[in-house]
């Protein structure tokens, strides 16, 4: 329907246009009853302007007060015709458009129900990928910061058992070996004379 990027998810297409093709018929829909609309206020407009158009020109030609009076009246009960079958052309219009609101509707719930449904389990499943991805690189990182300790612990200090084993425990354990051996590394560096 519309062009995408080939960066778009296909799900997020998928409900983009779905979404885009129920507003482009609720619209049309809408369109139609006020179109509708306008055309009745029109036509009563019109009529009406008549009438009073005529009733002034009876007004004007006659010459007795009474029987200009009797002009008026004799307009009023059309008028009030006119309006009493302007309201029901009113009711009509609105029972259209609720029916046709609700025509539209039900056609695309379904559609609309369905392609929500596929983007949240695409965000989901995005989502937990993007988590185990995230995991894994934490864990990489914190072993490529561990490593380069635990290599020079074991490359002839004391403590080479502690070092060893501080892979496998975790917490308190890991920190004291990695604490013990910037301790040694220290004495180490303390304890060689100097030579001058």
């Amino acid at each position: 329907m519309f062009p995408f990027s080939q960066s778009v998810n296909p799900a997020v297409r998928s409900h983009l246009d779905s979404q885009v093709a129920f507003f482009n018929d609720l619209s049309k829909s809408l369109s139609g009853c006020f179109q509708s609309l306008c055309e009745a206020n029109l036509k009563l407009c019109q009529s009406m302007l008549e009438e009073t158009m005529t009733a002034i020109q009876r007004m004007l030609t006659t010459r007795d007060a009474g029987e200009a009076f009797r002009a008026v009246a004799s307009h009023a009960q059309p008028a009030s015709d006119k309006l009493r079958a302007y309201q029901q052309q009113l009711s009509r219009l609105t029972t259209d458009a609720q029916a046709e609101m609700a025509r539209v509707t039900q056609q695309y719930v379904p559609q609309t129900s369905r392609t929500a449904h596929a983007l949240a389990d695409e965000v989901t499943r995005v989502a937990a990928e993007q988590t185990d991805r995230t995991v894994r690189q934490q864990e990489e990182a914190l072993k490529n910061v561990r490593d380069p300790f635990l290599q020079e612990g074991t490359q002839g200090d004391n403590d080479s058992a502690q070092a060893k084993a501080s892979p496998q425990s975790t917490g308190e354990g890991a920190s004291e070996s990695v604490f013990a051996h910037f301790a040694n590394v220290a004495g180490s560096n303390r304890k060689t004379p100097s030579k001058t």
